[in-house]
């Protein structure tokens, strides 16, 4: 699966018939509010064995709020569609990399020492400026320089 196509599978959004996604498209959907399956399904591909990963990308009382019955169609806010998707497109160029989910989630979870030793998941998590970071590190192992 190309990186695109994961991207579009993962956030459930609606893809050209060439299986792509542009970018204003994802900004729209997330101006508008992704769904909590975007979520869901984000956070099961990157912690599939960790129940409570949601809760770093949502916190439970607001993720258990939205989830009510009452609440009707769930949505993530704009801040946190944005993390979702900042996510997704690591998880998406990890496993394009390496080929293998086991592989891509071991690059993520291990500390890595142009991160300050720190897992390349807790940058992508900490704040908006993580995901670049992560990606220039993916992109050099894609190309065969060090990283």
């Amino acid at each position: 699966m190309t990186n695109d196509a994961m991207l579009v599978d993962l956030l459930g959004v609606g893809a050209s018939p060439a299986g792509t996604v542009s970018t204003s498209e994802i900004v729209k959907r997330v101006r508008e509010g992704l769904p909590v399956q975007a979520l869901e399904r984000v956070a099961t591909a990157v912690a599939p064995k960790d129940r409570n990963f949601r809760f770093s990308l949502v916190k439970k009382a607001t993720l258990t709020r939205r989830n009510a019955p009452q609440a009707g169609s769930a949505r993530l806010s704009e801040l946190e569609g944005a993390k979702v998707v900042r996510l997704a497109r690591v998880w998406a160029l990890a496993c394009e990399v390496w080929k293998d989910e086991d592989a891509a989630r071991a690059f993520l979870h291990r500390p890595h020492a142009l991160l300050e030793g720190r897992p390349p998941i807790d940058i992508v998590m900490e704040s908006e400026f993580g995901g670049p970071r992560v990606e220039a590190i993916l992109g050099r192992l894609q190309v065969g320089s060090v990283a």
